[in-house]
């Protein structure tokens, strides 16, 4: 099987990656209070049926969680000259979760939104693509780490990228360093309206990429219009901007609507984006009858 078509499973699901944290209390919350969180989300998708689950990223938000651990920056600062972590950022969590489950996505903040999301305090970076290549080459050594410990696939997440702050080429640069250090297969998520930025997106060299389709309906005909030859595609199905839970006739549609734009080969099925906003009973459910909407459309097909 090719890189690109890294799990042989017509309509496989997946998840953006974060869930919502649900602490627990007793003794073993006095070692890590964080740790229940990640039973919690990893059960969670297993039980929903998730076919490539993640850690829940439950130890911080997408900045914090990564810059926080990274020499060079202090807070939101960056202080001086960016290096790798002392110690693998996200692989005692993805550890875990591949203890529970075979298919498991590692997830690395990318190096431009990374750097939009933190405020230059030193003259070591006169700006923030000097800054975001630094960051692409501390991010390796985490990429590196979760291909050890036997990750199905990398996903890098670049929000920033639709906004048309960042500089693109710059973008694709830094998501390249981290993509080629690799053997598994890279994602790169990047959610909101696509249209202005997409045929420079598409030059990314990665295996696959992930937008959101349910809340930006336009993307379906921005992506239609274009050759994805050799890619995968991370179709967003779900809201994950509302409280609301889609039936399993709703997402249903929108999944047959991908279909007739795609080849079902290619797809992978999940939400828009990450669920940590979301409750637990939300985000739960958003994930059950998205895998059972998938299902029916598998069968039918």
């Amino acid at each position: 099987m090719s890189k690109a078509y890294f799990i042989n499973k017509v309509l496989a699901t997946t998840v953006v990656g974060s869930y919502p944290v649900v602490k627990a209390g007793g003794l073993k919350s006095l070692f890590d209070p964080l740790h229940s969180a990640v039973e919690t989300a990893v059960a969670d998708q297993i039980g929903a049926g998730i076919d490539i689950i993640s850690d829940g990223q439950v130890r911080g938000d997408m900045i914090g969680a990564f810059a926080g651990k990274l020499p060079g920056v202090k807070g939101q600062e960056v202080i001086g000259k960016i290096q790798p972590a002392a110690s693998a950022i996200t692989v005692a969590d993805t550890k875990y979760t591949i203890s529970k489950f075979p298919k498991v996505k590692g997830i690395i903040t990318g190096p431009s939104t990374l750097a939009h999301g933190l405020h230059i305090s030193t003259p070591m970076y006169r700006n923030k693509e000097e800054l975001a290549l630094d960051l692409s080459a501390a991010l390796v050594v985490e990429a590196r780490s979760l291909e050890a410990a036997g990750v199905t696939l990398i996903q890098i997440d670049e929000p920033i990228l639709s906004t048309g702050i960042a500089d693109l080429a710059i973008g694709k640069q830094a998501v390249e360093q981290i993509a080629s250090a690799v053997r598994v297969p890279t994602c790169m998520h990047v959610c909101g309206n696509i249209g202005n930025v997409i045929d420079e997106i598409l030059k990314y060299n990665v295996n696959v990429f992930d937008f959101e389709f349910s809340k930006n309906q336009a993307n379906v005909d921005i992506i239609s219009r274009r050759d994805l030859t050799g890619k995968m595609l991370g179709y967003g199905c779900v809201d994950s901007s509302s409280e609301e839970i889609e039936t399993v006739p709703e997402i249903r549609k929108r999944i047959e609507k991908a279909v007739e734009y795609f080849d079902p080969k290619i797809l992978l099925i999940d939400p828009d984006c990450g669920l940590r906003m979301r409750s637990r009973e939300a985000a739960y459910w958003k994930l059950k009858n998205m895998c059972e909407a998938a299902k029916e459309v598998r069968l039918a097909l």
